[in-house]
């Protein structure tokens, strides 16, 4: 039964996306239908084959390598904050685990941006991905490089695609980006709750997240708008001559120092968000327990949570505890929420463990608008943000259908 359950839940979700869309006759259903099946594969093969982890983990340790890197030049300047050795980023706050490896992730990407290479990656395997998926080069690379890299990193090193893109794909970006991780924290992740639940959680994120802003926000993208900008001013498409145009390239040196400079601001704008964000949730929560003790967001939310948790394959029982920590990670953040379930996970039925791991393990929660809406400010020009900032609701919803739909996927294969 309760596998019945799981699978009607999965509807359930995919059928919230097309009743909240924005517009539901542009939905992309073949893509959607290709993205889904793909997924559950995913689920299967991660959930049943050690290979299957054990290339998501090669991944992960690759881009972990470059944060440890970063740790250096930050134990350089600023002495001990990522332990005594520069090695170690335990205990962290958020501004050293989160945001100071941007200053050397960004020029690095940017870097790869100038001589070509990554314009070159992006444009082959968002190619690849957009010919499979039916979804536009960009937005199918992007859900890749957000698997690794999380939001403002991923937002970062692709700056200058998104100042060309439209303010509608900016939105699509800024729904996507609510739903991933950073591989630096995956080490944190799996020290708390079952590595192999993390690890299986991180991709499906990623193409659910094109599932469900195909279904919450559609955008038609014709194909001469369907190109990768580089800092040549060089795309893949053509003029009416059928030559590619080429602006002059800036000097290698002053543009690292704009890359420098472009990711400390970026930093400065989205701590400055993260805080203001984070600040106001517990402002309400003050004001709700003035009205009455118990009532706080995350109660509210966790009753709103409810029916979802049930839907996951649950007993009422563990529902209602499971959409409670829901509701926790939503208006805090997963690191709470896997702190408060850590010493008990090991006693929970598999399924359960499965569904609320995967739920759990993305950036989805009130700090992550804040820091996407930062860092879009700190990228791309008014009208951009503003059509962003009027979305914001649906960047939660999207990070939230995003949690539920993975966790439903990977609980078809755990009991």
């Amino acid at each position: 039964m309760y596998l019945a359950i799981n699978v009607l839940g999965i509807a359930v979700f995919l059928a919230a996306g097309w009743l909240l869309s924005h517009d539901r006759k542009r939905i992309p259903w073949q893509s959607v239908a290709i993205l889904t099946a793909l997924n559950l594969v995913i689920a299967w093969v991660l959930t049943s084959f050690t290979w299957g982890r054990a290339a998501i983990e090669g991944a992960a340790a690759g881009f972990n390598e470059l944060v440890s890197v970063a740790w250096k030049g930050i134990n350089f300047a600023l002495a001990n904050w990522v332990g005594a050795e520069g090695v170690d980023p335990m205990p962290v706050n958020f501004v050293v685990s989160a945001l100071l490896p941007i200053l050397l992730v960004v020029p690095v990407f940017d870097i790869l941006t100038y001589i070509g290479f990554l314009p070159w990656l992006i444009k082959w395997i968002g190619w690849g991905l957009s010919a499979v998926t039916r979804q536009p080069k960009f937005e199918a690379f992007y859900s890749i490089e957000m698997m690794f890299l999380g939001n403002t990193e991923a937002l970062a090193v692709s700056k200058l695609q998104v100042q060309r893109m439209s303010p509608a794909r900016n939105v699509v970006i800024a729904m996507m980006s609510m739903s991933c991780v950073t591989a630096s924290i995956l080490a944190a992740y799996i020290q708390i709750v079952p590595a192999e639940f993390v690890l299986t959680a991180v991709p499906l994120n990623c193409l659910n997240a094109l599932i469900v802003t195909s279904m919450l926000y559609p955008v038609h993208v014709p194909p001469e708008e369907d190109i990768i900008v580089t800092y040549e001013g060089v795309d893949d498409s053509e003029d009416a001559d059928g030559a590619q145009s080429r602006a002059a390239k800036e000097p290698f040196f002053s543009f690292l120092g704009d890359s420098i400079l472009g990711a400390g601001k970026l930093i400065l704008i989205i701590t400055a968000n993260v805080i203001t964000f984070v600040a106001l949730a517990a402002l309400i929560n003050k004001i709700l327990g003035a009205i009455w003790e118990p009532l706080s967001l995350e109660s509210a939310l966790g009753v709103v949570m409810y029916g979802p948790a049930l839907l996951l394959g649950l007993d009422t029982s563990t529902a209602w505890d499971m959409s409670r920590i829901m509701g926790l990670k939503l208006v805090t953040n997963e690191f709470v929420a896997m702190g408060q379930v850590q010493p008990h996970i090991g006693d929970y039925a598999r399924h359960y463990q499965a569904v609320l791991t995967v739920f759990l393990t993305s950036f989805a929660n009130f700090g992550t608008l804040g820091m996407i809406i930062g860092c879009f400010k700190g990228l791309v020009d008014k009208e951009r943000n503003d059509l962003i900032s009027k979305n914001v609701g649906r960047m939660l919803l999207s990070g939230i259908l995003v949690s539920l739909l993975s966790a439903g996927m990977v609980g078809l294969f755990v009991w």
